[in-house]
């Protein structure tokens, strides 16, 4: 069996699942896709387990980096989910590469930004872990999602990669003002669960690295002035005991976060509908500093 014919589709990542669970020697009769993005994440409530299945030959060290960090996360009681229990991580099908982590089935009342600031002060609280972990490199990841499209224009290439040249410096200097901690790097209500005994317990851990504390802090609000007020900024901030709003970093904090959220559509503009249009407004709203402009999640245009 191989994902290359398929694309990492849907149903080459079901295969693969099954076959990781024929080696695991677990049920899959009751397996459930949950997402389907940079991963394929299944659950099999029946076996306690959640397998996460790479999406892409590229990203291979992210699996790596994953588990090492989920082991560190079980020795330090660390606010995250657990790998799962005597299994040799990670495990290879056919060139795909899966993490395998302990099931937590939904419980109510769903996690909050409340949830999300105080777990997020927890995490930070952490020592760092002795094997190395990559740097906090907005830019770098910006430049690589805007080198993977076809569909850029070469006036809004140009103008991307100029915002890089100035705000790169400008990143490294208090990126190295700072003292470097674990970053979750996705800090999101979306990657909090609450286990059945109450704990809130983060996961996805491909975007872990180390950097600037303030970084986690900063989606909530660069969000809602793009999107619109949900209050969940004011909830981090009071759960976290601290308003990064009123950080003297935070122009260029919220800077790079929008750059993130621009660069973040480039791939997308060739194969998603609705994307060309909403990287248009987006830049275009950048562009003329206009906050008046509500943008739309990509991902809402592909559940359209």
């Amino acid at each position: 069996m191989s994902t290359d014919g398929g694309r990492f589709t849907e149903q080459a990542m079901n295969d693969v699942m099954l076959h990781l669970a024929r080696d695991l020697d677990v049920d899959a009769g009751d397996a459930k896709l949950l997402h389907m993005a940079n991963n394929a994440t299944f659950a099999l409530p029946s076996a306690g387990l959640t397998i996460r299945i790479i999406r892409s030959r590229t990203l291979l060290d992210r699996v790596y980096k994953v588990v090492e960090l989920g082991g560190y996360f079980g020795q330090v009681d660390a606010p995250t989910i657990r790998l799962a229990d005597g299994v040799v991580q990670p495990l290879a099908v056919d060139g795909a590469l899966a993490s395998v982590w302990q099931w937590v089935p939904p419980t109510s009342p769903a996690p909050d930004a409340s949830d999300l600031g105080d777990t997020l002060r927890r995490f930070h609280s952490l020592a760092l872990p002795a094997f190395p972990l990559p740097v906090w490199d907005p830019i770098g990841d910006a430049r690589k999602r805007i080198s993977d499209a076809e569909a850029l224009a070469d006036a809004d290439r140009d103008y991307l990669l100029a915002w890089c040249d100035r705000l790169q410096p400008r990143l490294e200097a208090f990126a190295a003002s700072q003292p470097a901690s674990l970053v979750h790097g996705d800090a999101h209500q979306g990657n909090l669960l609450r286990d059945r005994s109450g704990r809130i317990l983060l996961c996805d851990f491909d975007a872990t690295c180390t950097g600037p504390w303030q970084v986690d802090l900063v989606p909530a609000p660069a969000n809602e002035a793009r999107f619109g007020a949900s209050g969940a900024h004011e909830q981090l901030s009071k759960a976290y005991g601290y308003d990064i709003t009123t950080d003297p970093a935070w122009p260029l904090l919220q800077e790079a976060r929008e750059l993130k959220m621009v660069a973040g559509g480039v791939p997308m503009l060739a194969s998603t509908p609705g994307a060309a249009d909403e990287f248009r407004l987006r830049l275009d709203s950048v562009r003329g500093k206009d906050y008046t402009v509500r943008w739309t999640a990509f991902s809402d245009l592909t559940s359209r």
